[in-house]
C-alpha cells in the first residue's frame, strides 16, 4: 500500500465550500482520475483519506492537507495533476509527496493566517493590535452546541502583526473598494479549544473596540510545525521529501555499486 500526501487550497468563491462539500468533491475526483484507492473493511467501504486540521467554512486557504493510501504505486506528481484537473478552480492540488515519515498530523501544531479588514484604518489596527500583544489574557465568547463558552484567546497566539498592503498575500480584487483596508498577520497555536481567527478579532473589539464594518477576508497561509524558537511554522511535508532525496540517492548509489 502506498500512502500519499497532498496539499492543497480554497480559493475565491470556492472559500465558501464546507469541510463536507470538499469531501464530496475529492472523492469524486478520486473516481473521475481513477486513482487505484485502497478501500475501508465493513458493511460501508469508503475510501481510506484522512483530512487533516481542515480550515472553517468561510475562510481561504492556501495550506490545507490530506492524505490517501493506493493499492498501486503511483507517481505523487502524475497523481497531483490528475486530481487537480478533475476539480473545480479554486479546489486546487498543488503539492503532492509520497509519504516516507509518519504523524503528518502531528505536525500541524500552529497556522499563519492572514486577515483583510476592510474599512479600517490601518493606524486604528495598529493600536489594537498593540493592545492584544499588551494583554495577558483576553476573554472572549464563543456559542457552541452545548451553549456560550468563555476562553482565553490570547495564549494560543504566537505572534500578531499589523502589516503594510504591500506585504500581504491577499488580493483585492473579489472586494474593490476606495475604503481604508488594514492587513493582519497572525501566528496561533492549535490547541482546544481551538482559537479561530475571528476569536483573535472578538478580542481586538474586546481590547480596542475594533469592530471592521464588514467580515474580514481570512486566509490561512500555511499550517505545520511551531519552531518555538523563532515563531516560524515549518513547512510539514518536508520531512517527506528529505526522505525520498534520501532513498533516491542510496539507490543510485547501489545501482552505481553492481559491476557490470
Amino acid at each position: 500500500m502506498q500512502r500519499i500526501r497532498l496539499r492543497y487550497t480554497k480559493r475565491g468563491r470556492l472559500r465558501f465550500t464546507s469541510h463536507r462539500d470538499f469531501q464530496r468533491a475529492f472523492e469524486r475526483a478520486l473516481r473521475r482520475a481513477e486513482v487505484p484507492m485502497a478501500y475501508s473493511a465493513g458493511f460501508t467501504p469508503h475510501p481510506k483519506v484522512s483530512y487533516a486540521n481542515a480550515a472553517p467554512t468561510g475562510t481561504g486557504s492556501e495550506a490545507e492537507y490530506l492524505e490517501i493510501a493506493l493499492t498501486a504505486a503511483r507517481d505523487p506528481e502524475t497523481l497531483r495533476v490528475l486530481l487537480d484537473e478533475s476539480l473545480p478552480p479554486g479546489l486546487d492540488v498543488v503539492e503532492a509527496v509520497e509519504a516516507h515519515t509518519s504523524g503528518l498530523a502531528d505536525r500541524l501544531t500552529a497556522s499563519v493566517w492572514e486577515l483583510r479588514l476592510d474599512g479600517v484604518d490601518p493606524a486604528d489596527a495598529d493600536r489594537a493590535v498593540a493592545a492584544f500583544r499588551a494583554a495577558g489574557t483576553v476573554e472572549v465568547q464563543r456559542l457552541t452546541k452545548n451553549g456560550v463558552r468563555t476562553f482565553d484567546a490570547r495564549s494560543a497566539v504566537v505572534d500578531l502583526q499589523s502589516l503594510p498592503a504591500t506585504e500581504t498575500h491577499s488580493s483585492r480584487a473579489d472586494r474593490p473598494s476606495d475604503q481604508p483596508c488594514a492587513i493582519l498577520r497572525l501566528v496561533v497555536r492549535h490547541v482546544t479549544p481551538a482559537v479561530r481567527p475571528d476569536d483573535v478579532l472578538s478580542g481586538l473589539r474586546a481590547v480596542a473596540d475594533l469592530a471592521p464594518p464588514v467580515p474580514a477576508a481570512v486566509t490561512r497561509l500555511a499550517q505545520g510545525l511551531l519552531d518555538e524558537e523563532t515563531g516560524t511554522v515549518t513547512d510539514p511535508l518536508a520531512p517527506d521529501r528529505e526522505a525520498a532525496t534520501a532513498l533516491n540517492t542510496a539507490d543510485r548509489a547501489a545501482a552505481a555499486s553492481v559491476p557490470a
